[in-house]
């Protein structure tokens, strides 16, 4: 014999969630999963940083100022900080539509486009939806089986729709979206100034020494601010060109993803219906605007129920000793007991107890012994006399 036990187990609802990211602390931390390219990016920052605090800061803050050494720490701990919080967030993912929403909406396009004659292409899954007096397309997402809303894309790389989509990083690890761009604009551009800060201050730390012991000599004695110009030069020209990239981007109120599309500057000249024709209100809206929540929930709580059968050993008496029961007539008849049973239950009628009383009235009763005689007085006194 076997029986059913139910077991509860309490998850986490990034531990079920779709898509390619891995999760660190509990949900706390969303990333990609080709993280490679990011370990890199920390290793440069990091390795550059300590070389310059090791070689130049200390002469620097002696021959000319001890404030530089202290911008570069603050500027340090600025890039990193906009670069975890890039990293480390959520971009905007968009949750994926439940079994039963999918349904419903698959039920909604096949009502809408009727029946198609096989061999014939469907129509596109498309809605059209009016901002700002102009006609936006939402399409349909096969994967998440929604309609993504405007200016969301699908990351191949992540595998979700993410909102208001930029697009995918390696250099930070995560996708650029609706949640991390202010982030994201913030590290490309402290990082462009801590590139020039400390290329600046190597060449300036070459120069000084060079005037005692000449260019030469000073190339040899300092040998991490040789690598940390090499390193600075090819890494100026693309940190700082991708941020007044961004930068134009901001101040138009447009993604890099709708740039490469061309979106709002195809052949109908379709006008960006998100920008509001002024650089300072566009770039108040990207960088200043309020930080919209997750959507997804990953810390919310799921409870997961697991059946499984669980054996029962028999009792080792039952199978030596094996009860018997044993039936009784119930002493009342009722509908379920059988005839004979019944007959010999059944209640006495009075000739039944007349005939059992009757031998007892024909026998004769026992008669009362006779009453002795009365005795003479004179036999009496002779009894009496002899005894005495």
């Amino acid at each position: 014999m076997s029986a059913i036990m139910v077991s509860k187990k309490v998850l986490r609802k990034w531990e079920k969630l779709p898509g390619k990211n891995t999760f660190c602390c509990d949900g706390r931390v969303m990333m990609a999963r080709q993280k490679g390219v990011f370990y890199l990016t920390l290793f440069l920052i990091v390795g550059t940083c300590a070389l310059f605090f090791a070689f130049e800061c200390p002469y620097l803050a002696v021959h000319l100022s001890p404030a530089i050494p202290v911008f570069a720490i603050v500027l340090f701990f600025f890039v990193m900080a906009t670069l975890l919080r890039t990293s480390f967030s959520d971009p905007g993912v968009l949750p994926r539509a439940l079994p039963d929403e999918a349904t419903f909406i698959e039920m909604e396009i096949e009502a809408a486009n009727g029946n198609v004659p096989a061999g014939q292409r469907p129509p596109p899954r498309i809605r059209n939806v009016q901002i700002n007096n102009q006609i936006v397309k939402l399409k349909y997402c096969y994967t998440c089986k929604i309609f993504r809303p405007p200016r969301a894309s699908h990351c191949g790389i992540c595998d979700n729709c993410v909102e208001r989509f930029d697009h995918h990083c390696p250099w930070v690890g995560n996708c650029v979206g609706k949640r991390n761009y202010r982030y994201f604009y913030l590290f490309t551009l402290s990082l462009s100034l801590l590139t020039i800060y400390i290329f600046t201050f190597d060449i300036v730390h070459v120069v000084l020494r060079s005037v005692d012991s000449g260019f030469v000599n000073t190339l040899k004695d300092t040998p991490g601010t040789v690598l940390e110009v090499v390193v600075c030069f090819f890494t100026l020209w693309s940190v700082v060109g991708l941020t007044g990239f961004h930068t134009y981007l901001v101040s138009l109120n447009q993604t890099t993803n709708e740039d490469i599309k061309g979106s709002w500057s195809g052949k109908n000249r379709v006008q960006n219906p998100y920008s509001h024709r002024n650089i300072m209100k566009n770039c108040c809206e990207v960088l200043c605007g309020p930080m919209h929540p997750s959507a997804l929930d990953r810390r919310g709580e799921l409870i997961e129920l697991a059946l499984a059968p669980v054996p029962i050993p028999a009792s080792k008496n039952n199978k030596e000793n094996p009860q018997t029961t044993k039936t009784t007539a119930p002493l009342i008849p009722n509908e379920h007991t059988p005839d004979d049973v019944k007959s010999s239950i059944a209640p006495e009628t009075e000739g039944d107890v007349e005939e059992k009383l009757s031998p007892l009235e024909n026998k004769p009763l026992p008669s009362e012994p006779p009453t002795p005689p009365p005795a003479d007085p004179a036999e009496t006194t002779a009894v009496l006399e002899e005894a005495f």
